[in-house]
């Protein structure tokens, strides 16, 4: 983000810069009969540029992946870039309305011929000048918790020491898992 985007809520700034295991900041929700894990994350900068923090491929680089391909199409290929040999994978894009609400649906490349699908909700709220990024994942299985819910508050942390100046580098995975996997599952059991 630009320069504007100075300041994250407390609870942001102390698990991206921990060198320990952070706090775990989500929580589960139930919707329609599908639970997700949902965390948040704010930002002291107008809601247009968190939008772009999360929908622009060169901003998304900074902090999780990219993607290539045409939006208007209804997809893109996706490809995370700090995970090892993690093939792209398609984001079928099921509502956008920039830019407050962004809903993706994605399959696992790595499932075969019955790939698991994940349902993706990013939903952006400004208010006096803070921006506060709204993150779902459904949870089909509960076991996957374990993984999903340390997972997002890594790449959530990432993405808030790329928006802020931060060391993306400095948030290191090894920090989130195994070490916030309890708190998901429990939510999930």
């Amino acid at each position: 983000m630009t320069s504007q985007t100075s300041q994250t809520s407390q609870t942001s700034q102390t698990s991206q810069t921990s060198q320990t295991s952070p706090a775990p900041t989500g929580r589960r929700v139930d919707d329609g009969g599908v639970s997700y894990v949902v965390l948040e994350r704010t930002f002291r900068a107008p809601i247009e540029d968190v939008w772009a923090a999360v929908t622009e491929s060169d901003r998304l680089a900074r902090w999780i992946g990219s993607w290539t391909g045409d939006p208007s199409s209804g997809a893109v290929t996706f490809q995370m870039l700090f995970e090892d040999e993690v093939p792209a994978e398609e984001f079928r894009i099921d509502e956008c309305e920039p830019p407050h609400r962004l809903r993706i649906t994605t399959s696992s490349p790595t499932d075969g011929e019955e790939p698991e699908h994940w349902r993706l909700r990013l939903d952006l709220r400004e208010e006096d000048g803070v921006t506060t990024l709204t993150f779902a994942q459904d949870v089909p299985d509960p076991q996957m918790a374990g993984g999903v819910g340390p997972g997002w508050e890594y790449y959530l942390d990432r993405m808030v020491a790329a928006e802020t100046s931060g060391d993306v580098a400095s948030v290191d995975f090894d920090d989130y898992y195994p070490a916030l996997s309890g708190h998901y599952l429990g939510l999930f059991s």
